[in-house]
């Protein structure tokens, strides 16, 4: 019977380490699990060498049998391909992961009921690999870094942070919390913005029809009278006739303007230009700079918490943030860290963190909880942002209404003083 020495953690986070005479790999995590134990290595003996191999082969073996290894690459590439899961699916996803473990059921038993609870945007075939991963040995955490297009750096480093700890179930439920919390955020930024992207749609092509169909009939009638038209309805004209026999010109250049927009954003110069304009702006640049601020507090405060390193964390927040002000203002943060100085001091001296975030890690700092610091600010800027965007659509919508008014408005006038012109005309 081969051999496998093993190295695993009890719940309580104690190390544990010994040898089973099992048939393979598999039946050695199983028989770890059945023990109450959470595998962290298992290695075969040379006596057990052999039969590891002859497991490895045999899965390989199941795997090119696959129905997608007899197509093309192409295609097959194609089918292989994951979408990056959205912000609500990852945290149901680990949500579920966390109860299927706080009820006492093994690792791989977990993963393996996960296939039959398939979170939507995240296929059943992830968990699958990922109990393969976990079957042949390798760490949950481990697993996960293969599937990239799945889990983020900050999600493998929580899970290892988890499994380093023996808090994984923890962990696990934590990051679920973090992930509902950003998606909500989101789910404001899109109702927010749903009123004024409707009004401008439905507004913009309720003018259009009217300038490039309507408006021609009209304007028929009008010619046929011979009547000197007023200054407005002269000026309509020549835009309904720029709409209705150029709009494929100006299609083209609002697509060519967006062309060369993108590929201004996507260099250096122009990504930083852009986000340091949507902090700046007017109107929606306080709700941007809330909701960065909040992703930053809530997402360092949640990898201090779980046991992630300064410097790890502070690389890992950098990486997730979607403004480069930001990220460069925390990469100098991590260069002054490493020279043992404090988070406090370099958030203040890069001009970009306010000082209620810079005065809460302080107090954190010297009362030795940062991450609960963090959360505060994580908390208060969630609060502030939720009022910052009801006062945005407050603003929102009276704008879009005048603008409408001042549009339609203008359209009848214009029609409106050439019917009173012929009216005038024919009086005489």
């Amino acid at each position: 019977m081969p051999q496998f020495s093993y190295k695993a953690r009890r719940r309580t986070g104690e190390v544990v380490e010994g040898i089973l005479e099992v048939a393979d790999r598999s039946a050695a995590l199983m028989q770890i699990e059945r023990l109450g134990l959470f595998p962290v290595a298992v290695d075969a003996t040379r006596a057990g060498a052999a039969a590891a191999a002859a497991s490895v082969e045999r899965s390989s073996a199941r795997t090119k049998r696959d129905w997608q290894a007899a197509l093309p690459p192409s295609l097959r590439a194609l089918f292989s391909r994951k979408r990056k899961p959205k912000l609500q699916e990852l945290a149901t996803f680990t949500q579920q992961l966390a109860n299927l473990l706080q009820s006492g059921m093994p690792l791989t038993v977990a993963l393996n009921s996960m296939t039959h609870l398939e979170t939507r945007g995240i296929s059943s075939d992830v968990s699958k690999e990922l109990r393969q991963q976990v079957m042949e040995g390798r760490s949950l955490s481990d697993a996960m870094s293969k599937q990239p297009r799945i889990f983020s750096d900050l999600y493998i480093n929580m899970v290892r942070a988890g499994e380093s700890s023996g808090a994984l179930v923890e962990v696990l439920r934590r990051m679920a919390d973090h992930f509902e919390r950003f998606a909500q955020v989101q789910a404001k930024f899109s109702s927010a913005l749903i009123y004024p992207a409707f009004v401008t749609v439905v507004g913009g092509a309720i003018m259009f029809f009217f300038m490039t169909y309507m408006l021609p009939k009209f304007m028929s009638i009008f010619q046929g009278m011979n009547v000197q038209l007023p200054i407005m309805t002269q000026m309509l004209v020549k835009i309904s006739h720029l709409l209705s026999g150029w709009w494929w010109a100006i299609a083209g250049s609002i697509v060519l303007a967006v062309f060369v927009f993108k590929r201004f954003q996507a260099t250096p110069d122009g990504q930083r230009r852009v986000d340091l304009w949507k902090m700046s702006a007017p109107l929606f640049g306080k709700v941007v700079k809330l909701n960065i601020f909040g992703q930053f507090a809530s997402t360092l405060g949640t990898l201090l918490d779980n046991g992630v390193p300064v410097l790890t964390a502070l690389k890992i927040t950098e990486q997730v943030m979607p403004n480069c002000i930001v990220k460069e203002a925390i990469a100098k943060t991590r260069e002054e860290v490493t020279d043992g100085k404090t988070i406090a001091q370099p958030l203040a001296r890069s001009k970009v963190f306010p000082q209620l975030m810079v005065d809460l890690v302080k107090i954190g700092e010297d009362t030795g909880d940062v991450p609960g610091a963090l959360k505060n600010v994580a908390d208060t800027y969630e609060n502030e942002l939720s009022i910052a965007l009801r006062v945005m659509t407050n603003m929102i919508e009276p704008i879009m209404i005048i603008i409408m008014a001042l549009g339609v408005g203008f359209l009848l006038m214009s029609v409106l003083s050439a019917m009173f012109a012929i009216t005038s005309n024919i009086a005489r």
